[in-house]
């Protein structure tokens, strides 16, 4: 996930509550880098505020929509007026949220974002009796609780929320680090091989050459 916000103790805070959330979370500071970075990158969802320097955030979201980028792109900024918010939303946003705002209500609103952008509306994610809840980050198997790490939980959230594509090993591990998080070269198969041993062997294949894909069902 991308994080664009130009205040140092603001941004700081909505890190560690999208991180407590298992997201990986870049944070851009101004909107020139964050439109290189939204360009550059494949993200699933991205945080934008509005008043930006080097290039404002309605501009960052038009080039977006202009090159056809169809990521979840959540407003979050001080400017609360309906012509505000009329603007955001026609500009190509997909929600907008006004500061002060709870954490609490923008993770459940990017959750809300990326079912919809997955093409799925359930709350819940499920998979071969595997059922993970994000809002609670519980995970079941056959309805009896497993217990994951933080990597572990994000390894799966992401393979959950693609379940019919096979995932890289590069688009794996940027859902497990974010920017100056540092990977072992063998991170992904390490989790992989956890999450075998928790969830049963061959809930995910591994695609020689290409990366790992969820068991197909029967």
């Amino acid at each position: 996930m991308l994080l664009v916000e130009d205040d140092a103790l603001l941004g700081d805070g909505i890190r560690a509550g999208l991180m407590l959330a298992a997201y990986a979370v870049d944070w851009a500071r101004d909107g020139a880098t964050a439109l290189r970075s939204l360009l550059d990158h494949d993200y699933d969802a991205c945080v934008l505020d509005l008043g930006l320097p080097a290039l404002d955030g309605l501009s960052v979201l038009r080039e977006m929509r202009r090159q056809k980028r169809q990521l979840p792109i959540l407003i979050l900024t001080a400017r609360d007026t309906a012509d505000d918010k009329i603007g955001g939303l026609d500009g190509g946003a997909d929600d907008y949220l006004t500061k002060p705002f709870d954490l609490g209500e923008l993770q459940a609103r990017l959750r809300a974002l990326l079912r919809r952008a997955g093409g799925d509306a359930r709350p819940t994610l499920s998979h071969g009796g595997v059922e993970l809840d994000p809002a609670t980050k519980r995970v079941t198997r056959d309805r009896e609780e497993i217990a994951l790490t933080a990597r572990e939980y994000a390894l799966l959230l992401d393979l959950l929320s693609h379940p019919r594509h096979v995932r890289t090993r590069a688009q794996l591990e940027e859902s497990l680090y974010a920017w100056g998080e540092e990977a072992d070269s063998n991170t992904v198969e390490v989790y992989v091989h956890h999450l075998r041993k928790k969830l049963g062997a061959g809930f995910i294949q591994t695609v020689r050459g290409l990366g790992y894909q969820l068991l197909s069902p029967d």
